[in-house]
This record gives structure tokens, sequence and C-alpha cells, in this order.
């Protein structure tokens, strides 16, 4: 079910400017009715500014006048008239202006502590390009002299949970290539094979 966008400032404005119940304002604002009543007492959300639902459009006056009507009513939230932005889906990853001059830094972490991850992962990981890795990791880099390898996840570049995955799908990529070297091994033994037969 949706909610109110901030849905204490909400809940302290409605305990305040009306006469619903603790549970008609908990079950709008995705509260626990406790935690309702806890506002009211004044222990909870000391300091929060309440949030007009109806000025901000959340909740119609009609609405907010029924369930002060009825105690059993349940208010129902407003459909927003502006869409509200999606989120971000596939693309180059934006690196802030500060954060920029770190990349060389994280690259060269993860080619030393994380050989298995391709130039495609680090590049999504990072929001850097290959030709920037390729220079990294052949010292051709322009500041290779000043590069010390950092965790890009304490540079703030990725989440560590992103990292762990792509480290997860790259130790999987090298467990599958393992299992096929075997097999090309082979080849290059049966042509030894042929020449000493050939002798």
């Amino acid at each position: 079910m949706d909610r109110p966008l901030m849905p204490k400032a909400t809940a302290v404005w409605l305990v305040e400017n009306t006469t619903l119940t603790f549970d008609q304002i908990g079950k709008f604002c995705g509260l626990h009715p406790l935690e309702v009543q806890a506002i009211a007492d004044g222990e909870v959300a000391q300091g929060i500014v309440g949030q007009d639902p109806v000025a901000n459009g959340q909740l119609t006056q009609a609405e907010l006048d029924k369930a002060l009507a009825n105690p059993k009513a349940e208010l129902k939230l407003n459909k927003p008239v502006v869409e509200l932005p999606k989120v971000r889906g596939k693309g180059g990853k934006y690196t802030p202006v500060s954060r920029r001059g770190d990349r060389p830094d994280a690259i060269a972490w993860l080619v030393r502590n994380h050989p298995e991850l391709t130039d495609a992962q680090i590049v999504r990981l990072v929001g850097t390009t290959k030709h920037t890795i390729a220079q990294v990791r052949d010292r051709t880099h322009w500041n290779s002299n000043n590069i010390k390898p950092r965790d890009p996840v304490q540079l703030g570049l990725c989440s560590q949970t992103d990292l762990d995955n792509a480290v997860r799908l790259g130790q999987r990529r090298v467990q599958k290539e393992g299992g096929a070297k075997p097999a090309q091994a082979e080849p290059p033994e049966a042509d030894a094979a042929e020449e000493s037969d050939a002798a």
C-alpha cells in the first residue's frame, strides 16, 4: 500500500490538527498505533515539523472529512498529479567531480585484488573506460607514479553489494573457463604423439 512521502511528519500534523484515531493515522502513515500514541504523548518525533497532507496534495479534504466522521473509515492516499521520476536503469554511471581523481586508485585496487573481474565489470563498478583500465594495468597512465590502490567502496565509487555481486559473477566465469581448460589442453598432447609416431 502507498504511504505519504514523510510518514512521521504527516502523522505529527494529523495528531496535532485532527481528531482521527491512532489506528486511522497509523494505517495511513504506515506506523504502529502505539507509535502514533507515542507521538501524541510527545515521546517520539520531537522536533519534527508536521506536514499537512491536504496542502501537499497527498490527501483530499473530502477524504479527511469522511474519516473524521467515521472512526472506522480508512484514509486513502491521493494519486500524485505529477509523475515521479523513474529510477535510472542502464547507462553510464555518474561519478561526482570530487571523486573522479580516485578512479585510477580504485581500478588499481580492483585489478590487484580481483583479477577475476572483466574490464566491463570494472567499468560498471567504478564508472570509467576500458582505455583507462588498460593504462592503469600497463602503467602508462599519465599519473601512474601517484596511483595508490584503494578500495572503491571506501572511496564511495560503488557499494559493497555491487562489488560482491561482480566478484561472485567473475568467480563463476573463471570456474566455467577453468573447467573448459583441460579439454583445450588435449590437442597439443595429441599433436606431440603424432610427431613421435611420424619419427
